[in-house]
């Protein structure tokens, strides 16, 4: 299938999916400081407000996998634009909200359209670039916009807010969207040989899948107010499991055109490698939220000290992603360096656990955010280069939606289990916090670990300098 027009190239391909890496990272940190003002604002009940993160996380969750196969099936063109298109259209819909449902239900489908876009833009690049080191740079600065997107998300959410309106988070997307969705259907070429009528989706496979992945993230979700054996957990994780458990024998048996087609499950980087991604989810998300709450809780910081204290973590991983990777990569196996990444950065979890009330800057934040971040740069690309390896571009879109699936639930699944083994929470003292939020960074150094435990039984990988042209 053809990605883009002739007289564009694949640079115009890894423009639009960083665009679209950087669209859905950058909502999903931007809200957050915002929840306040929208609380005061529309009068949402204590209870309510966190609907505005998880009415997005659960749409985004739960349709990965259904929006990874759309572009396999009806191509990038057609899929990049209704994705960003319902994204866009979300967004104005928020940032004009009168209510809390109308708010709830535009994050909802925010949540439907990033579920499109990001396991589109690995799939454009996956099929725009072949393996080796070109694919590597490519992936390699899609991650770093992505981290760009985190990381501004952090800094202006709270300049938006304080200084325009919370609604402004929200509406900033439009005026990104428009342009580049001109610009997409301009560029993007309509397949020769649609696949409408030839191809069908598989809408059982596709039911089980989402009502699977969104009751399991709901489950989990729940665990931050109840505990693991109350209903409103025990029976979401158990409906989520047997809803996958009835999408693996549809996949297997009755689906002529599966969501994940039991033939990747042949390639040596799907099985174990997204096993290892589910590991760095759990891993990426939670470092995020407690080192937020140890900045303010522990260390007394502002809002604006703390997002300001995040940008070591960005300017160490650019760096380390966008320079040092590439040139390992053609001279050592992408698992040597997911393994070296993983130990270095529990090495620096491990250091950030040790903070206290009385640390300074330099050695409660910067010092470990080095370690963390030059760990986190090692992981990021050559895992996501693992995981893509072999695969086919008639499966592209499939790979990259299982490869964001599995990174996002295991966000939501770390965080949960952190949060209810480390008892944390955002009162008590100082030094009790500290202690708290410690256990939780110490957790983490443990899931590094455990990804470094995986590396030998992953692929042995490493790009190839191709002759000119190729």
């Amino acid at each position: 299938m053809t990605t883009v027009r002739s007289r564009a190239t694949a640079g115009t391909a890894l423009a639009l999916a960083c665009i679209a890496h950087f669209l859905v990272v950058f909502d999903t940190s931007v809200i957050t400081v915002a929840l306040p003002s929208m609380r005061a604002e529309l009068g949402f009940a204590p209870a309510s407000l966190q609907w505005v993160v998880n009415s997005y996380t659960l749409a985004f969750a739960g349709l990965l996998l259904l929006g990874g196969r759309l572009a396999d099936i009806h191509g990038h063109r057609r899929v990049f634009l209704a994705g960003l298109a319902v994204f866009t259209a979300a967004s104005l819909v928020g940032g004009l909200a009168t209510s809390p449902a109308m708010l709830i239900a535009a994050r909802a489908a925010q949540g439907a359209g990033a579920a499109v876009l990001a396991p589109l833009a690995v799939t454009m690049l996956t099929t725009s670039f072949p393996e080796g080191p070109r694919r590597t740079r490519a992936l390699t600065i899609s991650t770093a916009v992505a981290l760009v997107g985190g990381a501004s998300g952090n800094l202006l959410g709270g300049v938006f807010t304080e200084f325009l309106s919370w609604r402004s988070v929200l509406l900033v997307n439009v005026p990104i969207g428009i342009p580049v969705l001109y610009f997409a259907a301009r560029v993007l070429a309509r397949p020769a040989d649609t696949p409408w009528g030839r191809v069908r989706l598989d809408l059982p496979g596709a039911v089980l899948a989402t009502a699977g992945l969104t009751l399991l993230t709901f489950g989990v979700s729940q665990t931050h107010e109840h505990q693991w054996d109350h209903p409103s957990v025990a029976l979401p994780l158990a409906g989520g499991l047997l809803a996958l458990l009835g999408f693996v024998v549809v996949e297997a048996k009755f689906a002529a055109s599966p969501l994940i087609p039991p033939r990747l499950f042949g390639l040596p980087g799907i099985g174990w490698g997204n096993l290892a991604m589910l590991l760095a989810g759990a891993s990426q998300v939670p470092v995020w939220f407690f080192l937020t709450l140890t900045m303010q809780n522990v260390l007394g910081y502002s809002a604006a000290q703390a997002g300001l204290g995040f940008v070591p973590h960005a300017v160490v991983m650019l760096v380390v992603g966008l320079r040092l990777v590439p040139w390992l990569m053609r001279r050592v196996q992408a698992r040597v360096l997911i393994a070296a990444g993983a130990v270095i950065g529990a090495v620096g979890f491990w250091w950030q656990s040790r903070i206290t009330p009385d640390s300074a800057y330099l050695d409660g934040v910067l010092g470990p955010a080095v370690l963390i971040s030059i760990g986190g740069g090692l992981v990021g690309t050559p895992l996501a280069r693992t995981v893509t390896s072999g695969v086919e571009p008639l499966d592209a879109g499939a790979a990259s939606g299982l490869m964001n699936t599995t990174r996002q639930f295991g966000g939501a699944f770390g965080l949960a289990v952190l949060l209810t083994v480390t008892a944390s929470g955002t009162s008590g003292s100082a030094a009790t916090l500290a202690q708290h939020y410690g256990d939780a960074f110490t957790g983490i150094a443990l899931i590094m670990l455990a990804i470094a435990a995986l590396t030998p039984v992953l692929p042995a990988t490493r790009d190839i300098q191709h002759v000119a042209g190729r």
